[in-house]
């Protein structure tokens, strides 16, 4: 399948400045796959290393610090050369070996003809913990489940080419309209795992995406249990299974209390904080002014939390597919629609989105393009009424102000109506 990273890492292999580059993203995310991929069709040699699986490669970290010497070891155990620019090094699972995540920086100061990539599960969280990683001596890159775009590629090739060729201010055919919705619900009950878009390509069976989905969150929710770090795992496990609950309250604001009775910010932070990290809960901060800087005005105590695959966030609500397909309107419409436009949002815009709610008023989610602030709509249908979002462009007038809903593309006054299975070129249509 492809994934619009290959991108990014194209970019880092050929930058003078490339250091040695940390994938991030939480299990099952595509890394491994990614990494390989990588490196068979951009490279001529390609050597992976596991250190959950080969214990013994821990001994040639542990009592060597010199790159070289390093690479001529792994030569040894790979049963080929490694070459300088034509070999890519493969570290997987690193965090079981935190002497090989600490090589790195010797990579980065002796010996950065090499071209080094590492991975790893809860990566992201044991990054956040200081003096955990060589800082500065390597390039992050985070992978997400795959977007709206990357799952239309890999189910309905023909579909996505129509959908690549959209451009702004082009019109868009009710016939295709229809057929990118229809695949846009489809998305919102598969979601963006690799494994259950796979398995949606290969059988177009329902009952194995519900599968696989439950077994997803079996798997997180087994590594909190498995977690022995300063984070109670009991906690962390606490807030992840409220994220439903949280969502369907009417303002989707965070309530400690509502994770347990009487809980408080000093209960819990920790564990969200570890959630984040781990690159499994979407953080999204209320703003106190809809102003550049964005960052300037968050209300750090305010905040929402998505989950960071709309598919498994789908499961988690126990959402029939029924609903879905065949009702205008159900339970948990909205916040589902918010988690997938964010989802899409990611990454496109080099500050992450914020939302704003006070003063009597709420918009979904507020961008920042440049200096511009962008107001953002959601909206899970056709419906065209929002009162705070209408009120904000009128006395505002901001340059930009979008609504995602399903329907068509078009200019409404100073609005942007995109529909939602456009939420992934949002920049492109500014």
């Amino acid at each position: 399948m492809r994934r619009n990273a290959v991108q990014d890492l194209l970019r880092w292999k050929a930058s003078d400045e490339r250091k040695p580059l940390v994938l991030k993203g939480a299990r099952q995310t595509g890394k491994t796959w990614l990494m390989k991929e990588f490196g068979r069709a951009y490279y001529e040699g390609c050597v992976y290393f596991n250190f959950d699986e080969e214990d013994e490669l821990k001994s040639i970290f542990q009592s060597n610090k010199n790159p070289r010497r390093i690479i001529e070891l792994l030569s040894l155990i790979a049963g080929q050369r490694i070459v300088p620019g034509q070999t890519l090094i493969i570290f997987d699972e690193i965090q079981e070996c935190p002497e090989a995540l600490n090589a790195l920086k010797y990579f980065r100061e002796n010996a950065n003809d090499y071209h080094v990539i590492a991975a790893g599960s809860l990566l992201g969280t044991l990054l956040a913990q200081p003096k955990s990683y060589p800082v500065g001596m390597v390039n992050l890159l985070n992978l997400y489940p795959m977007t709206f775009d990357e799952f239309l590629d890999a189910v309905d090739p023909a579909l996505f080419a129509y959908y690549d060729s959209i451009e702004k201010k082009q019109p868009i055919e009710e016939l295709f309209h229809h057929r990118l919705l229809d695949a846009y619900t489809y998305y919102l009950i598969i979601g963006g795992m690799p494994e259950c878009v796979g398995s949606w390509v290969r059988y177009h069976d329902p009952a194995r995406i519900a599968q696989i989905q439950g077994e997803l969150v079996e798997v997180y929710e087994n590594d909190f249990s498995k977690h022995n770090g300063r984070v109670n795992s009991g906690r962390i496990l606490m807030v992840f299974r409220s994220i439903v609950s949280q969502l369907a309250k009417p303002n989707e604001k965070f309530v400690y209390g509502a994770v347990r009775e009487g809980g408080r910010a000093r209960d819990f932070e920790e564990a969200i904080e570890w959630l984040v990290s781990a690159g499994m809960l979407n953080r999204v901060y209320n703003v106190s002014k809809l102003e550049h800087p964005l960052a300037a005005f968050d209300k750090l105590e305010q905040f929402k939390l998505f989950l960071f695959d709309t598919g498994l966030l789908k499961h988690m609500a126990g959402l029939d597919n029924s609903a879905i397909l065949l009702k205008s309107d159900y339970q948990f419409k909205g916040p589902l629609t918010e988690n997938y436009v964010l989802q899409q949002l990611r990454g496109q815009f080099e500050i992450a989105p914020r939302y704003y709610a006070g003063k009597g008023r709420e918009i979904d989610f507020v961008l920042q393009h440049g200096t511009e602030i962008i107001p953002v709509e959601v909206k899970g249908g056709e419906d065209k009424s929002a009162p705070s979002f209408k009120r904000y462009i009128a006395e505002s007038n901001p340059q930009y102000a979008i609504r995602f809903s399903r329907r068509g593309y078009r200019q409404d006054g100073r609005i942007l109506n995109l529909p939602l299975y456009l939420a992934g070129k949002t920049k492109e249509f500014l």
